[in-house]
C-alpha cells in the first residue's frame, strides 16, 4: 500500500517556540523536502504576514514535485491569501471540541459545522482541492466529529484530516476514529499527530494500519511544545518494521540524515543524541558486549543498516569498551597492538572512563601511541604556510599551505573572522583532494589571564559520512584552530587510506 507523506515542517514545524524562517531559507528546506520525495509540503500559513505569504508563493512558483499546501481558516480572507499566493490546495481546519468551542470560538456545535462546510464550498468554487481539519478530533465527541466529516464530505471535501491537536490519543482511539472517518466521510483520510505524551508516531501508524493513506508529519519532529510526529521515524517504521501488509512511501530514505542535519542547523534546533534514526547516537556503540556482537553480525545491536539512512556505525571506547571495539577502532587507522599492548590500552581507557571523562578517538590514538612506543600517527598532510590579515573595515582574509603526501596545495579565502577565514581556506584545499566536510567546531578557554590557553575540538566528515575528531590546545585561537584541523584531515585520510588497502585486498 502507498502511504501519502505530507510534510508540514514548514507550517508546523516553524511553530515551534524560539524557530522563525525567512522566505528564502523556507524555499530552500522546500527543495530538500521535494528531493527527499515527500508527496506534499504545507508550506506556510499565507495570511498571517507578507513575509509568510511571500515564502510561499515563492516555494509555490518554484515548480516543485511535491504538492503545495497553504493553510486556511475557515474563511474567506484566509482562503483568498492562498488562492493569491498561486496555490492550487489548502488545509483549512476549525476546531470542533467543546472545549475549543466554549473557550476559544465561543460557538455552539451547529455554528462551527456551518463555518466548515462554507469553507469547504468556498474553497471548491475557487477551483481549489480542500483537505479539511477538524481541530483537537481525538477530544471531540466521536458522533458529532463523524457528523462533520460526513457533511464536509458532501460539501464537497477532497480529503479528511484527524488532528490529534494537544497528543491525547492512544493508539487503539486513534485507530477507532480512524475509522470512523473513513466510514463516514468514505474520502482519502489522513492523521496528524502530535507527541504530547510521545505517542505520536504510534498514533500516526496506528491510523495508517486502520486504513488512512497519509500522514502529516515533521523533519526531526519539530512542532509545537513536544513536537509532530517525525517523519524520519514514521517513514523507516513504516519501510522495515513486521506489519501484516507491505507498505511503501516516496522517501529516498538514504537521504534522511542529510535532510535532517540541513534542516536542524536552518532552523536552529539541535536533534537530541539518543533521537531515533538521526540523533548522534542511533547507530553508535560503547557497550563491549554490543560492540562484539556489532563486529561478528551488525543485526545483533542494529535493527536496520545504518547507510539505508544516509549514516555510518560509529564505535565509543570508554568505561564498558571491550577489547574487540576498541582493536577495531585502532584497526580503521592501521593500528594493531599485540593482545598484551590491546590490554594495557584498555586499562588506561578504563581508568579514564571511571573518572566521568569521554574519550575521543583522539585521546585513544594518544593513549595507543604512548603504549606502542610511536611518536604519533602517520601524518598524510602536513601545514607549510599559514597566515592571516584582519583589521576594522577590512574582510578577515586567510593564505594556507598544505603538503599532501609530498604535493604542495595552497588555498587563500575570506570568512566572517580569522577563524572562519582560514577553516574556509583549508577547506578549500581539501575540496581538491576529498570532499572532507569541517562538521563541528568547538572552542573552550582551559585556563585564565592575557596568557590563557583554548582548546579546540572539531570533527571532519568525508563523502561517506565517516567522521573523526581532532584536538588542538595553544595560546592563539586561530593557529590552534587551524593545527586541530589538520590534525582531523590527517586522522580521516589515514582512516580512508587503510580501508581502501582493505578493499583492494
Amino acid at each position: 500500500m502507498r502511504i501519502r507523506i505530507f510534510d508540514t515542517t514548514l507550517r508546523d514545524g516553524e511553530q515551534t517556540p524560539g524557530i522563525s524562517l525567512s522566505p528564502d531559507q523556507k524555499l530552500a528546506i522546500a527543495k530538500k523536502l521535494d528531493v527527499l520525495g515527500v508527496d506534499a509540503i504545507e508550506a506556510g500559513f499565507p495570511v498571517i504576514s507578507e513575509g509568510e505569504f511571500k515564502a510561499v508563493k515563492m516555494i509555490a512558483s518554484e515548480g516543485l514535485s511535491a504538492d503545495i499546501c497553504g493553510l486556511a481558516r475557515t474563511n474567506k480572507k484566509d482562503i483568498d491569501a492562498a488562492v493569491d499566493a498561486g496555490l492550487n490546495y489548502i488545509h483549512t481546519f476549525i476546531a470542533t471540541s467543546d472545549i475549543h468551542l466554549e473557550y476559544k470560538l465561543k460557538m455552539t456545535r451547529e455554528q462551527a459545522l456551518e463555518k466548515a462546510i462554507e469553507a469547504v464550498e468556498y474553497g471548491k468554487s475557487r477551483g481549489l482541492l480542500v483537505e479539511f481539519s477538524a481541530e483537537d478530533a481525538t477530544r471531540t465527541d466521536r458522533t458529532f466529529l463523524k457528523h462533520v466529516f460526513s457533511e464536509v464530505a458532501k460539501a464537497g471535501a477532497d480529503r479528511i484530516d484527524i488532528p490529534d491537536t494537544v497528543g491525547y490519543a492512544t493508539p487503539e482511539y486513534m485507530a477507532e476514529i480512524t475509522k470512523d472517518a473513513i466510514e463516514a466521510a468514505k474520502l482519502p483520510i489522513s492523521v496528524h499527530c502530535h507527541n504530547d505524551f510521545g505517542l505520536a508516531v504510534a498514533n500516526a501508524l496506528s491510523g495508517i494500519r486502520a486504513g488512512a493513506q497519509c500522514a502529516h508529519v515533521t523533519i526531526n519532529g519539530i512542532g509545537e511544545r513536544a513536537g509532530n510526529a517525525s517523519l524520519e521515524e514514521f517513514v523507516m517504521a513504516l519501510k522495515c518494521l513486521p506489519y501484516d501488509q507491505k507498505y511503501e512511501t516516496g522517501i529516498k530514505s538514504e537521504l534522511l540524515y542529510e535532510t535532517s542535519r540541513f534542516i536542524s542547523k536552518t532552523v536552529g534546533v539541535q536533534v537530541q543524541p539518543n533521537k531515533a534514526i538521526v540523533g548522534d547516537n542511533a547507530f553508535g556503540h560503547e557497550s563491549g558486549i554490543h560492540t562484539h556482537g556489532i563486529l561478528n553480525n551488525p543485526l545483533t545491536y542494529e535493527p536496520i543498516s545504518p547507510e539505508l539512512v544516509g549514516r555510518k556505525r560509529w564505535l565509543q571506547v570508554g568505561k564498558h569498551a571491550g577489547i574487540h571495539g576498541m582493536n577495531a577502532m585502532l584497526a580503521e587507522y592501521g593500528i594493531r597492538p599485540t593482545d598484551d599492548q590491546a590490554k594495557q590500552i584498555l586499562d588506561k581507557i578504563k581508568i579514564i572512563g571511571d573518572q566521568g571523562k569521554q574519550i575521543t578517538d583522539v585521546e585513544l590514538l594518544s593513549i595507543a601511541s604512548n603504549i606502542l612506543g610511536e611518536k604519533g600517527i602517520k601524518r598524510i598532510v602536513q601545514l607549510t604556510g599559514f597566515s592571516v590579515s584582519t583589521g576594522i573595515g577590512t574582510m578577515p582574509y586567510a593564505f594556507v599551505k598544505l603538503n599532501i603526501d609530498g604535493k604542495d596545495f595552497i588555498g587563500t579565502d575570506y570568512g566572517v573572522g580569522p577563524v572562519d577565514a582560514a577553516l574556509n581556506a583549508i577547506q578549500k584545499i581539501t575540496g581538491q583532494i576529498s570532499e572532507l566536510r569541517i562538521k563541528d567546531y568547538g572552542l573552550a578557554s582551559i585556563s585564565g589571564g592575557s596568557t590563557a590557553l583554548c582548546e579546540v575540538t572539531i570533527r571532519v566528515e568525508d563523502a561517506q559520512g565517516n567522521s573523526v575528531s581532532a584536538k588542538s590546545i595553544g595560546e592563539d585561537i586561530v593557529t590552534t584552530s587551524v593545527q586541530a584541523v589538520i590534525d582531523g584531515i590527517n586522522r580521516i585520510m589515514l582512516k580512508k587510506m587503510f580501508n581502501e588497502k582493505q578493499i583492494g585486498h
